[in-house]
């Protein structure tokens, strides 16, 4: 689930609303073919869309998906998806300029670099001279600077048009070049990948590409810099196994063909049969492997949003508030619900939190922070559900959000796996907080859950080596980590994502070794004393705080609810906001020693 929070300060012209989507249910992956165009920067807004070359009418154009006869201008209006099916047609490199840019501001770098025939392959330069003639374009890839809602970046964008985009020498020698000069201009980078692959008439040099490129990348990272990448239809080969799935966000468009060996050769080299759906973009993000999927009516807008959340700040600084905001005032109504609350046992708090109807993690995200974008998968294996992770604003300071989330309906309980986290989800969640650390950006993390997942594949999968990573990784993280037990903090499973600098607890959470359940059947051999159990375990918010494993007990204003959501979160805000100016202008050293003597103690 993706939800995009607010409106505060962004550009004209942007909208609130979703900018990824994850992966739905795997469908074909999108045939889009190529379409022509001008190179002209005056070119027509309908550059270059051919119909059917048999007897389409000249106005018309053929979808790749859907294979309907479409009015051109209404494609292109549409920024070349059909209104038919919403297929994507492939664009033209100046078409995706003018999609991406504020209007004149593309600069062309290397622009004089042009293919070269290094091996004396026989008809390779002939073959280079008709599609430069064709396309109108020197190369498959483009690249230079612009300006996106006023913000400078660069772009790349590869043309498949010019024999398939496959990657040659100069190919990657502009792709590198271009990433060396960001680096020392300090801008981020934004590919729009496409490719069939290494070049074959270069051999040996295309392929060697694919380590020039990747090496240039990790320079660029190390200068503290974002690299992202969009891959559209196709992206396979030498591209895909190099910079294209080395992102710090890696976007696709919906449909895309995507994959290191294509379909047709996986068929012919092992004559295996392929799913329904296999290398499309949504069967990527359902694996792990991609952010989200992000359609064209938002590239422009999620570019600029990745801009502001990853751009350099000044060192120590964690709580760059734009705006004070409304500060939180509660109701009488709710002050004399708390006033009136009687006592609650352990007991009585166990059953609460595992209400459906509790408030999660989302609810609360939605009050409290601006521009939430999730980001799926651990570029290793799947997209744990279970645990959500993401970018968003706090009143102007971008902060990485990582929550256990269980499920409102039985539905979403079933898609979540009622909030217990396979090994996926632990590695998604490190892999934001090691990128959150990367960008300086404080970290939240709100947990939940009654603990790991025990199935048989999670234990196939490293659920110790998970949750043991989790907890390493988490002691040395150089920027502010704040942890809140929002319901139910079970185990191990819990304490994976609750390595904090401070950890704070609802006045109605709980957190313990392992349920009530549990603890009375391994103590005792009897389950059915868990009530029993629970008052003696030492589980609740006010027995945490007074053992010192908590900092903080934050109100539910009569206990958490629909009605008492917001509320919740109106403080909670303000709690974090004062949490991250106490760590303002501190290093980052300082900020691992504090968390590695706060448990240290124990």
């Amino acid at each position: 689930m993706t939800r995009g929070f607010g409106k505060k300060n962004w550009p004209k012209g942007s909208r609130k609303g979703l900018f990824f989507a994850a992966g739905k249910k795997a469908g074909e992956p999108n045939p889009a073919r190529g379409t022509e165009s001008s190179p002209a920067e005056s070119a027509s807004p309908v550059e270059g869309m051919k119909g059917d070359e048999t007897n389409a009418p000249a106005d018309k154009v053929k979808c790749p998906k859907c294979g309907k006869l479409v009015d051109k201008k209404r494609v292109a209006k549409r920024r070349y998806v059909c209104p038919e099916c919403n297929g994507y047609f492939r664009v033209s490199t100046n078409a995706r300029i003018r999609m991406t840019a504020d209007r004149g501001s593309f600069e062309e770098w290397f622009a004089d670099m042009e293919p070269v025939n290094p091996l004396g392959y026989e008809g390779y330069e002939e073959k280079l001279s008709e599609t430069r003639e064709k396309t109108g374009l020197r190369e498959a890839f483009t690249v230079g600077s612009c300006r996106i809602f006023g913000e400078k970046a660069v772009i790349g964008i590869c043309d498949a048009r010019f024999l398939m985009a496959s990657m040659g020498s100069v190919y990657g020698e502009k792709v590198t070049a271009a990433v060396e000069r960001a680096t020392e201009e300090g801008l981020p980078v934004f590919l729009f990948c496409a490719s069939g692959g290494a070049r074959m008439q270069e051999g040996i040099l295309s392929l060697m590409q694919m380590a020039k490129t990747a090496a240039a990348i990790r320079k660029h990272g190390e200068a503290g810099l974002l690299y992202a990448t969009i891959l559209t239809d196709p992206t396979t080969g030498g591209v895909t196994a190099s910079f294209a799935m080395l992102g710090d966000v890696i976007m696709a468009e919906p449909g895309a063909l995507i994959g290191f060996a294509g379909p047709r050769v996986i068929r012919q080299t092992i004559g295996q049969e392929l799913p329904e759906g296999f290398q499309s973009a949504e069967f990527l993000v359902e694996h792990g492997f991609v952010d989200g999927i992000v359609k064209r009516m938002n590239v422009r807008k999620t570019l600029y949003f990745l801009i502001k959340t990853h751009e350099r700040r000044r060192n120590g600084s964690f709580a760059g508030f734009a705006n004070a905001g409304e500060r939180f005032v509660l109701s009488e109504i709710l002050k004399e619900k708390s006033a009136l609350q009687a006592p609650v046992s352990a007991w009585e708090k166990v059953k609460a939190v595992r209400r459906v109807q509790r408030p999660s993690a989302l609810d609360y995200a939605g009050y409290v922070f601006d521009h939430f974008i999730e980001s799926h998968g651990d570029r290793c294996f799947g997209d744990d559900p279970a645990i959500v992770g993401g970018i968003a604003f706090l009143d102007g300071q971008p902060v990485t959000v990582i929550a256990d989330v269980k499920g409102s309906t039985m539905k979403e309980c079933q898609m979540r796996n009622f909030g217990m986290p396979r090994p996926e989800g632990y590695r998604k969640a490190l892999r934001l907080m090691k990128q959150a650390e990367k960008f300086r950006r404080p970290i939240i993390s709100f947990v939940n859950t009654s603990g790991a997942f025990c199935g048989i594949e999670a234990e196939e999968r490293g659920q110790g080596e998970a949750i043991a990573r989790n907890l390493l990784e988490m002691a040395g993280l150089m920027v502010p980590v704040l942890c809140i037990l929002i319901g139910e903090g079970g185990s191990g499973g819990a304490l994976a994502t609750a390595v904090g600098n401070e950890v704070w607890m609802l006045e109605n959470a709980t957190y313990s070794i392992l349920s009530p359940e549990g603890f009375a059947s391994i103590l005792w051999k009897d389950s059915s004393r868990a009530k029993e159990a629970s008052e003696i375990m030492n589980i609740t918010a006010q027995d945490l705080l007074r053992l010192g494993v908590i900092e903080k007990i934050l109100p539910e204003y009569g206990g958490a609810s629909e009605q008492t959501a917001e509320a919740i979160a109106g403080n909670l805000k303000e709690e974090i906001k004062a949490f991250l100016r106490g760590f303002d202008g501190m290093s980052g050293e300082e900020i691992a020693r504090r968390r590695y003597e706060r448990f240290r103690k124990y």
